[in-house]
């Protein structure tokens, strides 16, 4: 699936998805909850009030550059906290090339932040060891963020995580430390929107008029826009996840915005009342 934003062309590349309970990530989000937001169904959730999620990368291709938008969990990592994501052999490479997008042509990684499912495809097993993934590339990484997990990756996931999907990119010299106004293209810009993570960035698009957002981990469902308070148990800082979210909402609701979520399919924000809702673009005929 891909949709196109002025003269820029994005691209959904899926890993993983999943349809069920929130009580893991996201505890209000009942059934009984998710069943009273009428607009969810069907594109984000299912009439019994289950919640559709991904695990995806976007492809972002504008006249000059060939970006990928967070990379996944990737193939054959171990010791992650959620255990059907250990060891996975996915055709994410296969779909890549299938969409016109092979490894080699990508010219620049974006990782909105440095969790698990936004990392892993940065490196691949190759005799052994860890190595990128995306050998032309340059890596983005917010300077804040690595800074963080360059201090806190001791022990657990966050160890794992690290050694083997963020440090080898380092090693090998081909990571960029960004501060959160980084601009990568005429067209590609980054936002600070922290609290999901310590130094947590969305990317905003801008070509010929037109506009889309990439939000990252903002939001893990669109029930956190009608529910600015609903944070993630995985969220660094939950007070200024919401935060986060009503700012960047805020801006781009009742616009031509097209807003990507990092585990859901675009639409645009509308204000709803005191909060918002998200329109799936499939929607908007």
């Amino acid at each position: 699936m891909h949709w196109t934003v002025g003269r820029v062309k994005i691209t959904k590349i899926v890993e993983i998805t999943s349809v069920g309970g929130s009580r893991f990530i996201l505890p209000q989000a009942t059934p009984e909850a998710i069943q009273k937001m009428l607009w969810l169904v069907p594109s984000y959730a299912t009439p019994e009030g289950k919640l559709k999620l991904s695990v995806q990368s976007w492809i972002v291709e504008t006249p000059t550059h060939r970006i990928i938008v967070d990379t996944c969990i990737g193939n054959g990592k171990q010791d992650r906290s959620v255990p059907a994501w250990n060891g996975l052999d996915k055709p994410y490479l296969d779909d890549l090339a299938a969409a016109g997008t092979p490894a080699e042509t990508i010219d620049t990684v974006v990782c909105t932040h440095l969790h698990v499912d936004h990392v892993g495809w940065n490196t691949n097993l190759v005799g052994g060891q860890w190595m990128p993934t995306f050998t032309n590339a340059r890596y983005v990484f917010g300077k804040t963020e690595y800074d963080h997990w360059a201090a806190h990756n001791h022990e657990g996931e966050h160890k794992a995580v690290f050694e083997d999907s963020v440090q080898p990119i380092v090693a090998a010299g081909l990571a960029d430390l960004v501060t959160s106004d980084h601009r990568i293209c005429d067209e590609v810009s980054l936002i600070s929107t922290p609290g999901h993570s310590p130094g947590h960035m969305s990317i905003l698009v801008r070509s010929d008029g037109a506009e889309a957002l990439l939000t990252g981990d903002v939001a893990h469902h669109p029930c956190q826009m009608a529910h600015l308070d609903w944070s993630s148990t995985v969220d660094f800082d939950p007070v200024q996840s919401a935060e986060t979210r009503k700012m960047l909402f805020s801006r781009f609701a009742d616009t031509p915005t097209l807003v990507f979520g990092g585990h859901f399919d675009p639409g645009h924000l509308a204000r709803d009342g005191a909060a918002f809702k998200l329109i799936p673009q499939s929607n908007l005929a």
